[in-house]
């Protein structure tokens, strides 16, 4: 079946079927079929050829918009929004309906209001020394008796009411080294025990952690958590309100957790799902290189 449109063909192989034509004697037909087109699209670029015009694309915006709003009231509006007004508040100064002020703001790129001060330059950091910091957070996963609709397609099959796993992972700044449980709650108790057994684990392998960083959940600011880290001689930071990007390094591990080992298979239950969290860290920590560490496995950067 011959292609009646251009998508297939490159600028080059469009000027190519018109020098054919032209400058070489070929027919329409004979061009149509060494291209593998439409003799209707051999007349359509014979005729942008003789016009002198570009054998590019052309863009399918309309070269004018009648309705559009005018560039002074475009401005009145950006200026407004940079002073940090709603869309609700510029459409009732200016006379607007709300909906083409909101328009006007997404074509400038200026309806979020983050978009209204200067972009932050990325702050990465890395601690020079394994243990110098560690990275702590939890995440909660929905426990399930039985694959859910999302595999089967049966709404009828759920796992309502069989509550909440929470995976808490603990993460060196330096290393990417990284030490994951499934546990039943983030009460501060369990949390500690949690960061107990981390420290263990990462002393293990020769890490001696000296410094715990953590969001301002309740677990982290309870007083038994900083009497813990106190006794331990630890110190403990706390991320800034409002600033996420600080924990980042556990905030990414959590993505690639999440995309590598929870949602990657289809469980039977949440037991099939925690049995195959052991498999994922040994791999993680042990044979998958990582970007940061010049494609380096954590472990290798602790021997």
């Amino acid at each position: 079946m011959k292609v009646h449109g251009n998508a297939r063909l490159l600028p080059r192989q469009r000027t190519a079927i018109c020098e054919r034509v032209r400058l070489e004697g070929w027919s329409i037909a004979e061009a149509a079929e060494a291209f593998d087109v439409s003799e209707r699209t051999v007349f359509r670029w014979l005729a942008r050829w003789d016009a002198g015009e570009s054998m590019e694309d052309r863009s399918s915006a309309p070269h004018r918009v009648p309705n559009r709003t005018p560039v002074r009231v475009v401005k009145m509006v950006e200026r407004l929004r940079r002073l940090r007004w709603t869309s609700t508040r510029i459409a009732a100064e200016l006379g607007m309906a709300t909906s083409t002020v909101c328009a006007v703001l997404n074509r400038l790129g200026l309806n979020r209001r983050s978009r209204l001060g200067p972009l932050e330059p990325p702050n990465r950091y890395c601690r020079r020394h394994p243990g110098d910091l560690v990275h702590v957070d939890t995440k909660s996963l929905g426990r399930f008796n039985q694959p859910g609709h999302r595999v089967t397609g049966n709404r009828n099959q759920n796992s309502r009411h069989a509550g909440w796993d929470v995976v808490h992972v603990c993460i060196d700044d330096c290393t990417r080294l990284a030490y994951v449980e499934i546990l039943g709650d983030e009460h501060p108790d369990t949390t500690v025990a949690f960061l107990e057994r981390a420290v263990g684990w990462f002393a293990e392998r020769g890490v001696q952690v000296r410094e715990v960083i953590s969001d301002n959940g309740n677990p982290y600011r309870s007083r038994l958590w900083a009497s813990w880290c106190a006794h331990r001689k630890i110190k403990h930071l706390r991320i800034r309100p409002g600033r996420p990007q600080t924990n980042g390094k556990a905030e990414r591990f959590i993505q690639t957790l999440l995309r590598e080992w929870a949602y990657i298979a289809v469980y039977r239950n949440s037991a099939h799902r925690e049995r195959a969290l052991g498999p994922w860290i040994d791999y993680y920590n042990n044979r998958r290189p990582h970007s940061a560490l010049g494609h380096k496995t954590p472990a290798a950067q602790v021997s």
